[in-house]
């Protein structure tokens, strides 16, 4: 029997830029709740990232919804078998449908993730990065590719998992050790580091209203952008420069503390502030939420820290 394209499709969009343990109880959570692409379909992108709050990356579970979606709609609720066909739909890049391809159709198509490239890159002893020498490692790869293209990928991922890892290189373990360039010296000054560039900071402010029975006012962030249609407190803008705060309401405000949450392209600091408001009714764009229910809402981390810093469950 051939792996279940929708599974493995999940599953490779949740481990894109986390790891398996991360994933685990998302991808447990998920298959529970919608057990076929038709079930996720269905689903309200509203649950969906709910569920996903906490993963990260959160435009990743906006083009789950939406490719599950186009596959139900446009594809009877099968997934295409080949790549070509795989990555028109909404969030599949050319890894993840080489991956779904080979892994459930055994189509004979280059996989090539950081794992690869890693073993890769010792094999062949490139003396550039990674990221310079893209093709020269797919075309390796595909020429390398049998006809169990599905067990292969697999193979050659977990090579990089287990035995090819970024710090250590358990050579006399690996099978590809003959014909490796890297084993025949240092393996581990592969692959050669490309110059990492700084990684600014931004700084802001959050603001944490509570009503006179506790429930905290919670809205939705826009529909594009940084964690897009995700759930937050109002906050500032973030900027380069500090700034005092422009608070949304006259209160005694009091501030709470910092919180630091660092993104893939900048850090970010942001004053959190806290006030009890005694007009709820002037704040008509969100909700009132109880803080017990919290689990509920689709708050990434970083609000989710901000609501701690201002006292509230986690």
């Amino acid at each position: 029997m051939r792996p279940d394209p929708y599974r493995v499709w999940l599953s490779e969009i949740m481990l894109q830029q986390t790891t398996v343990g991360a994933v685990q109880k998302y991808y447990a959570r998920f298959t529970a709740l919608w057990p076929s692409v038709a079930d996720l379909a269905a689903a309200p992108l509203e649950a969906v990232l709910v569920e996903w709050a906490g993963l990260g990356y959160y435009a990743r579970a906006r083009n789950l919804h939406a490719c599950a979606r186009a596959v139900a709609e446009k594809f009877g609720g099968h997934f295409p078998k080949t790549a070509a066909e795989l990555v028109t739909l909404p969030g599949i890049g050319a890894y993840t449908g080489a991956a779904i391809a080979a892994i459930a159709n055994d189509e004979p198509v280059a996989v090539v993730d950081g794992n690869v490239d890693r073993v890769l890159a010792r094999y062949l002893v490139l003396e550039v990065p990674v990221r310079e020498a893209k093709d020269r490692i797919r075309s390796a790869v595909q020429d390398s590719v049998p006809m169990r293209a599905g067990d292969f990928a697999q193979a050659l991922m977990d090579l990089g998992a287990t035995i090819c890892t970024p710090r250590v290189a358990r050579c006399m373990l690996c099978p590809l050790r003959p014909g490796c360039l890297g084993a025949r010296g240092n393996p581990l000054a592969y692959p050669v580091k490309p110059e990492k560039a700084e990684r600014p900071t931004r700084y802001g402010h959050a603001f944490v209203m509570l009503d006179a029975d506790g429930e905290v006012y919670l809205q939705t962030r826009a529909e594009k952008g940084l964690l897009a249609q995700m759930t937050e407190t109002p906050v500032s803008p973030w900027t380069s420069a500090r700034g005092d705060p422009a608070f949304p309401v006259q209160a005694e405000w009091r501030h709470r503390g910092q919180v630091v949450h660092v993104f893939t392209h900048f850090r970010l600091e942001l004053e959190i502030w806290s006030a009890t408001i005694a007009d709820p009714t002037s704040l008509a764009s969100g909700w009132w939420a109880d803080p017990r229910e919290l689990d509920a809402e689709a708050l990434p981390s970083v609000f989710r820290k901000v609501l701690a810093m201002a006292g509230l469950p986690r």
